[in-house]
């Protein structure tokens, strides 16, 4: 995803330093473990204990940090629900693994560290005699060893009695707004420290706290619940001056929202209409704002607002900038439960979400089993034996899990339950339309294309094929109000990235035969795309995050229809644009077929040779072009990557691409090897995630087995800095999932995926009954299938001698999706040594 911090090169030895392991991944090492009589969760917990969700919470910059959260939800879910050690902006999510204070649990809707918030909303508990609304005033200290995650239930010990001021800097004012204030402008280039910010953390502390709170967290897809459990070594008189209260940061500085106190219902209730990305894009949803409706267990004693640092006791309303409340319990209060719901509709509907996910006869204790059900449904169907042995940061199980878990996380299902049924009608609010909605369809937003087209989307039609019609129908929902598909939508579109990747996610769909939706609206969008130049084409530049531009589409598209590039000297990220076009144009081509448009798909896979317009023959590399024909400068034009990783973008013909590099398949290869052993190969960004296939698809496939090997070493590893680069909504992820299995969707507008090297002995995949018939579930009698993929040495034997599908021999190194979906039996035999296999590749 776009950064605007330059990229640099890792070292490969980034991930050999590794960062605090921290807890989490496996539940019984909870915090709750040392306390015989605290409550334990994690009964039943099956594979979700080897999910960490702190993978990826750590790093030195923004682009070395995985840029994820401990979160509680469920797949797909509107809002996730995290500890807050920092305040969150763009370039900064509300969570880091190395900070000290938790000062908050916050209701997030950031989708990627690079992408603003969306009307969030924080709540503290505190047992002082002042109230502290400030950010850096009610910080509680923690440590790490009293801190445990998991998908279903977040545990951590708070230091009741932390005093002083701490983390301002980390605070959105401190930053200024951060880098891109209102998401618009650049930031400057950040210095990496150490090898790839991969340092050791600092060591705990030891004793115990005087006064402690225990917090646990869960969460529903628009509800979360937390427990405070109010705990102290001395008598509790002695602290009958001191209060438990609980207070709620409703917004920020420069936003202006409302709340109100209601002690009759035990509720307090408000809005925040913050939305970080306002300047990018042209969707303005000026009234767009964030409900919440929060739900007491324990009937308050006092109760007041804050305005900044003025608390104003015994107020019950209030609106304004930096605004809070607060309520107070009896000083003898052990526990204090509260259940807060979420609602972009209104506050009537987050009381609606409330009473529908957690009515008030549900306990704590359901919150956290309908978590682990709804994630064991998914997680649960995979089963791994044979693995390597190795440490416990190292272990591919906690990688594997926890990769699956972030993938099935987006994009978000932004509609609302408006009853209790599973067929009830949704309603959802539209920044397009800035009004709200009811449908009978969920409606999905968080949509970063430019990532995720890659395999992303290939892998939730294995694991969450339910969804892939409706996300294909939100998409096209958005084309319908907006006349685009998105490139970038984070409630709005906001023009980020380059290209119309979503033309390559219809197609996906397509290919793998999911057609329960508008296949015909469908070819209508993306010819659209591939044809139609965005308004005032030849008067921008469309650069990276160009504040109040209208919809971006295909920018330089009036160049790349007129001589088949689009110019660098009028257009930024020129090449990357016009070898993303090349391959848009098969996407969209894909789509034609399906609508029986044969004509129009021959005219678009004769464009989609446009990739080697920028083809230098002389230095042997993809290179942008001027108007006139003249070669740029090589360092130019590029989006997120260089002339190396570029040369090898060519998704969609590979074939053609080797008969471009002198030499052919062989000189290709040797190339290859160039881009890898001198260090070109960034694995932190997405444009290189399918290069190491490339070996495969040219006839080399024990190459592709060695670099995709040490790419998952280099890059992946089970601790809170697990995660070498931005995960971007699932892409980093994907990468895993699948190189782990043995195969990836190098061309992801096709129905093909390549064969590299399988990372376990066994793995049984339980596929959901709508997998093989298009996210259908009913059709034809279809129901679940059990596929087994057996590598029987692989923890020891990196390159795959033969490989069958139900017996039947495959002696080229690509298996299609059908092929996969509908195998019992796909079986890889090993070697430790280089084979022959696949060796004529697909050239």
């Amino acid at each position: 995803m776009r950064s605007v911090i330059s990229c640099l090169v890792l070292g490969s030895q980034a991930l050999h330093v590794l960062a605090y392991s921290g807890s989490g991944g496996k539940a019984e090492k909870t915090a709750n473990a040392r306390d015989a009589k605290a409550p334990s969760y994690h009964a039943n917990a099956g594979v979700l204990q080897y999910v960490n969700p702190k993978i990826g919470t750590y790093g030195i910059s923004p682009d070395d940090n995985g840029g994820m959260i401990p979160s509680v939800s469920v797949p797909f879910g509107m809002t996730r629900w995290t500890p807050q050690t920092r305040e969150n902006y763009i370039s900064q999510v509300p969570y880091h693994d190395a900070d000290a204070f938790v000062h908050g649990f916050q209701a997030t809707h950031q989708p990627a560290i690079w992408m603003g918030e969306l009307g969030q909303v924080v709540l503290t508990p505190g047992w002082s005699r002042e109230v502290k609304p400030l950010f850096e005033q009610r910080g509680l200290a923690f440590r790490k060893e009293d801190e445990a995650s998991t998908p279903y239930v977040y545990e951590v010990l708070l230091d009741a009695d932390t005093e002083g001021e701490h983390d301002w800097d980390l605070t959105e004012q401190a930053a200024g707004g951060g880098p891109v204030p209102g998401g618009a402008g650049s930031a400057p280039d950040n210095v990496r420290d150490g090898a790839n910010g991969r340092i050791r953390k600092r060591d705990s502390t030891e004793g115990n706290y005087t006064h402690n709170i225990q917090a646990a967290m869960s969460a529903s897809a628009h509800t979360s619940y937390l427990r405070f459990d109010f705990e102290g070594t001395r008598n509790y008189r002695t602290r009958d001056s001191v209060q438990p209260y609980v207070s709620i940061q409703v917004t920020r500085q420069n936003w202006t929202g409302q709340v109100q106190i209601d002690p009759e219902r035990n509720e307090i209730s408000g809005s925040n209409p913050q939305r970080q990305d306002y300047r990018l894009g042209p969707d303005r949803a000026n009234s767009f704002r964030s409900y919440f409706v929060s739900r007491f267990s324990e009937p308050f004693t006092s109760y007041g607002t804050s305005l900044g640092a003025n608390v104003l006791d015994g107020t019950t309303n209030a609106s304004g900038e930096l605004l809070g409340a607060y309520v107070k319990f009896h000083p003898g209060t052990r526990r204090v439960e509260v259940r807060t719901a979420v609602s972009f509709v209104s506050i009537e509907q987050a009381r609606k979400n409330l009473d529908i996910e957690s009515p008030d006869d549900t306990s704590f204790e359901d919150m956290v089993e309908n978590a682990k059900s709804a994630w064991l449904e998914k997680l649960g169907r995979v089963t791994i034996e044979g693995v390597n042995s190795t440490d416990e940061e190292h272990d591919p199980r906690t990688i594997w899990y926890t990769a699956l878990f972030h993938a099935l996380q987006y994009p978000n299902d932004f509609s609302e339950p408006t009853g209790g049924e599973a067929n009830s009608a949704r309603t959802f609010y539209s920044g397009y339309t800035d009004s709200v909605h009811e449908s009978n369809d969920s409606y999905y937003q968080s949509w970063s294309i430019w990532d995720t087209y890659r395999a992303e989307h290939s892998l939730i039609t294995f694991f969450a094929p339910e969804r892939v019609n409706g996300m294909m129908r939100s998409l096209l929902q958005i084309f319908d109000w907006t006349g685009r598909l998105p490139m970038w939508a984070n409630m709005v579109e906001t023009n980020i990235m380059v290209a119309t990747n979503a033309d390559a996610v219809l197609a996906n769909a397509i290919s793998r035969g999911f057609r329960s939706f508008d296949i015909q609206k469908a070819w209508t969008a993306v010819r659209k795309d591939a044809y139609e130049p965005p308004e005032n084409d030849t008067e921008l530049l469309y650069y990276d995050r160009e504040p109040d531009t209208s919809y971006e589409a295909r920018a330089g598209l009036t160049s790349y229809m007129d001589h088949g590039w689009v110019d660098n000297d009028r257009w930024s990220e020129s090449a990357s644009r016009t070898l993303d076009y090349a391959f848009n144009d098969a996407a969209c081509a894909v789509v034609a077929r399906a609508a029986g448009k044969e004509d129009e798909a021959a005219a678009l896979e004769k464009r989609a040779k446009n990739y080697a317009t920028i083809w230098n023959a002389e230095t042997q590399f993809m290179r942008a072009r001027n108007e006139n024909g003249t070669w740029a400068n090589e360092t130019w034009g590029w989006t997120e990557g260089d002339k190396w990783v570029y040369t090898f973008d060519v998704l969609h013909d590979v074939d053609g691409l080797a008969e471009l590099i002198t030499g052919g398949r062989h000189g290709m290869k040797a190339k290859l090897d160039e881009h890898f052993d001198w260090g070109h190969n960034m694995h932190s960004n997405e444009p290189s995630h399918h290069v190491p296939y490339l070996y495969s698809l040219i006839g080399y496939p024990s190459s592709a087995a060695e670099r995709i090997r040490d790419l998952a070493w280099d890059n992946y590893n089970a601790t809170s800095a697990g995660l070498s680069g931005n995960e971007d909504l699932g892409q980093m992820s994907a990468w895993y999932v699948f190189s782990a299995l043995g195969f990836y969707p190098v061309n992801p507008a096709g129905d093909e995926y390549v064969i590299g090297t399988p990372f376990f002995e066994k793995v049984t995949l339980r596929l959901p009954a709508g997998a093989t018939p298009g996210g259908e579930v009913g059709v034809n009698n279809q129901s679940e299938r059990t596929l087994v993929i057996e590598a029987p040495g692989a923890t020891a034997k990196p390159y795959v001698r033969a490989l069958s599908v139900d017996g039947k021999s495959v002696d080229t190194p690509t298996l299609r999706h059908a092929d996969i979906v509908n195998a019992h039996l796909i079986k890889f035999e090993m070697s430790e040594t280089p084979t022959g296999w696949g060796e004529d590749g697909e050239l």
